[in-house]
């Protein structure tokens, strides 16, 4: 098991060139954006470092946030759906009919009832196109276990972060989605110049080594850190946005 690190204190190295940060329990206090962060992310704009969400929400969800907040663009559905600041969104998986995907998404998900009745979709499941969403309240983490066994043996992908849970096709990810975005809109930048940021399992790709060395974990990730197989590099010493405000100012401080 990683022991938990600090931010460094002389800097990120390479200098990041793009900030990729998950969205619930990393940018909101209490499920809410506050005025703080938003003058967060006009510091880093300044400084002149993109700022691109990465978030498991819903495509319907995301789309505005990609208009309204000074960021670049912002992924949806877990590396499911991109929305580029300006421009039209592009799909990061391959799916040739999405109705007859959602409808495989509900059959799997129905599956899942027969195991735990209780299951209710998410509130936002209606505007989601690549993976499908359930409510995590009430479930234990040996429920979760379960879930993860039980889907794979039914040949779909599964992961769940601070408030729900995610169905979705095999090799669907935060990273491979990620990946994709940076080869289409930012070539010149590296993978070892990217910063990401997260706080739950479903940001776990983003804090492989191998694909993104640079990544940060706001403190409540640690809840998470024994379940973990990729543990962020550095953790803040705060939760939530509070956290993150403390990674925006170490890079105004070292950028």
């Amino acid at each position: 098991m990683g022991e938990v690190q600090p931010l460094p204190s002389h800097g990120f190295s390479p200098r990041p060139q793009l900030l990729a940060t998950d969205m619930d329990g990393t940018l909101t206090r209490q499920g809410k954006f506050t005025p703080a962060l938003l003058q967060g992310l006009e510091q880093l704009q300044g400084l002149g470092l993109p700022v691109m969400i990465v978030t498991g929400r819903s495509a319907g969800w995301v789309n505005g946030l990609a208009h309204y907040l000074p960021v670049v663009g912002a992924m949806a559905e877990n590396g499911g759906i991109y929305f580029p600041h300006n421009g039209p969104p592009e799909p990061l998986v391959e799916i040739p009919n999405l109705v007859a995907h959602r409808q495989l998404l509900q059959k799997a998900f129905t599956q899942l009832q027969w195991r735990w009745p209780k299951l209710r979709e998410s509130d936002d499941n209606r505007f989601r196109l690549t993976d499908w969403t359930f409510d995590i309240e009430g479930l234990t983490q040996a429920d979760l276990d379960e879930m993860a066994e039980l889907c794979q043996s039914l040949a779909w992908g599964f992961t769940y972060s601070t408030v729900q849970c995610h169905l979705f096709t095999l090799g669907q990810s935060k990273a491979a989605g990620l990946q994709r975005v940076l080869e289409r809109y930012f070539a010149p930048i590296a993978a070892a110049e990217v910063l990401t940021v997260g706080d739950s399992p479903n940001d776990e790709s983003m804090f492989n080594p191998a694909l993104f060395p640079q990544s940060v974990g706001v403190a409540n990730v640690v809840e998470y850190w024994p379940r973990l197989t990729y543990h962020p590099a550095y953790v803040t010493q705060a939760t939530e946005v509070a956290g993150f405000l403390e990674l925006v100012e170490a890079l105004v401080q070292n950028f």
